[in-house]
Order: structure tokens, then C-alpha cells, then sequence
């Protein structure tokens, strides 16, 4: 198995650092002290290095200073920690500040080459990349249908990107009968050895028949094509076994923590 250890350090290096110098498609980075902020997607996006050096009334300023950064905005953000990160005080800060934690995900990873082969799915399913607008919009329909987001919303947020995209994102969709039944992407992470695999939504009657494990194999092959080093995936308690009996290792915990300016005590409204 490989090292967790050894893992988490070429996350941090490579992945941790390129969050903090590269703005995702269609997006705004900019720097406060340690950390970036990521405008112009469905909602704002804060982040750090392992160590942001400063705590205590230090830590509370640049808090508020983020709060004071979107609430000029009227936009809702994210502050995403890690379970490994330093000061370990920053949680505890941050629900002082009036943020809703989200749930807390997994973060593993696998050394491409140590994947385990999947079996295809049934016959009448297809397992594909995207291709165009029209199939944009169908993910759109099929993210909103899952998890309640705004489908227009959505929409807007992925055409955006992929008309900003240079090639990083690669979205994997299946198809039965016409219909758009899973969908997930693969994101690589510029001047690095790493992807990302994102959006995983699968439709609640078609769970359980191994499509998270067949879009997984495809994006194995996609990343494969495109010269990546290691695969990355933010999972959720129902994916986590399956990804380890794949080869993924668990190096830390990730977590979310939300502000809205539109509650007043500064919960996540309603995607």
C-alpha cells in the first residue's frame, strides 16, 4: 500500500500549492496574506497552506477580512480546511465567525498506475465523455435533479468554465436509453502530476449498479492519455470503501465551511 504519509506531502506540495497561484476556468484568483480567493463561479472559494502562520486576534482579522470581501460582493463562500492543517484552532474560529460547516469528505489518493481494473457496466449503458454544449446542459439538468441545486445556475457555472477551459476538464457522463443517468468529471491541476475527480451524481434508482466505479475506469484512461502522475478524489463516507478497494489511501480530512451575507447568522442558504 502506498505510504499515506509520503501521499499527503505530494498533495500539499503540488496540489495545496497550485490552489494558491492558479484560478480555476472562468475564474478570478486573488492573494490576502496566505490565502486565495476564487471569484466568479456559483459561489466564492478561500484557502490556505498547511500552515497559515497566524493565530488568534491575528486569525480573527483575516476571518473578517474575508467576510468583508464577499459581503461587498453579496456572494456566498466557501473556506475549505483540511484536517491536518495548522493553527488547529481555525475551525473552532471560523464557527465564531458566524460559518456553517458542510459535510466532511475524504481526501484519498492513488498513484495512477495503482488502480485496480473495473468491470464495465450492463450492456444498455453507455459510459462516454462529453462533447458539446448540449451535453453541458444535460449534466446541468442531471446535477440539479440529484442534488437540488438551480439548474439554471449550474448551467451558467459550466458553460462559463468551458468556454474558459484550456483542456484540464474532462467531463464522463452515462447514458441509458438516451438519458443522462451519471456524471462525474476529471479535473488535471496545471504543472502538476495530479487530477482531481470531481462532481460525481448519479440518479437515486440507477445506485448501486457500479456506475461510480465505471466513470472512475474511464477517467483512469482519460488521465492516463494525458500524462497524470497521481489521482485525487474528495469523497463522501458512501465512496470512500469503494475507492479504497480501487487502491485510492486516505491521507486527511477536508471540510467546508460556509457564509452566506444573506443570513444573519451567516449559514449557507439553499444551493
Amino acid at each position: 500500500m502506498p505510504d499515506a504519509a509520503r501521499l499527503l506531502a505530494a498533495y500539499d506540495r503540488e496540489v495545496r500549492q497550485a490552489e494558491l497561484t492558479q484560478a480555476e476556468p472562468g475564474q478570478q484568483l486573488t492573494l490576502d496574506g496566505p490565502l486565495a480567493r476564487l471569484t466568479g463561479g456559483r459561489r466564492g472559494f478561500v484557502s490556505g497552506p498547511p500552515d497559515l502562520g497566524v493565530t488568534g486576534a491575528a486569525l480573527d482579522e483575516l476571518i473578517a477580512r474575508q467576510r468583508a470581501f464577499f459581503a461587498a460582493r453579496g456572494e456566498e463562500f466557501e473556506w475549505k480546511t483540511r484536517s491536518h492543517d495548522r493553527p488547529a484552532e481555525l475551525p473552532e474560529r471560523l464557527l465564531a465567525a458566524g460559518f456553517t460547516p458542510e459535510e466532511t469528505e475524504t481526501v484519498l489518493i492513488a498513484p495512477l498506475d495503482s488502480v485496480a481494473a473495473s468491470a464495465p457496466p450492463s450492456a444498455d449503458i453507455v459510459v462516454r465523455e462529453a462533447d458539446g454544449d448540449d451535453d453541458l446542459l444535460r449534466i446541468a439538468t442531471l446535477s440539479a435533479t440529484v442534488f437540488g441545486h438551480e439548474e439554471a445556475a449550474v448551467a451558467a457555472d459550466l458553460l462559463a468554465r468551458a468556454r474558459a477551459d484550456s483542456g484540464t476538464t474532462t467531463h464522463v457522463v452515462a447514458e441509458a436509453d438516451g438519458r443522462f443517468v451519471a456524471a462525474s468529471r476529471l479535473e488535471l491541476v496545471p504543472g502538476t502530476g495530479f487530477a482531481g475527480l470531481w462532481g460525481g451524481a448519479t440518479l437515486p434508482e440507477w445506485r448501486g449498479r457500479g456506475l461510480y466505479r465505471a466513470l472512475v475506469a474511464h477517467r483512469v484512461g482519460a488521465a492516463r492519455a494525458r500524462g497524470v502522475d497521481y489521482l485525487q478524489v474528495d469523497a463522501l463516507p458512501t465512496s470512500r470503501p469503494i475507492l479504497e478497494r480501487l487502491g485510492f489511501t486516505a491521507v486527511t480530512e477536508t471540510t467546508p465551511y460556509v457564509w452566506s451575507p444573506l443570513s444573519r447568522s451567516g449559514a449557507s442558504r439553499t444551493a
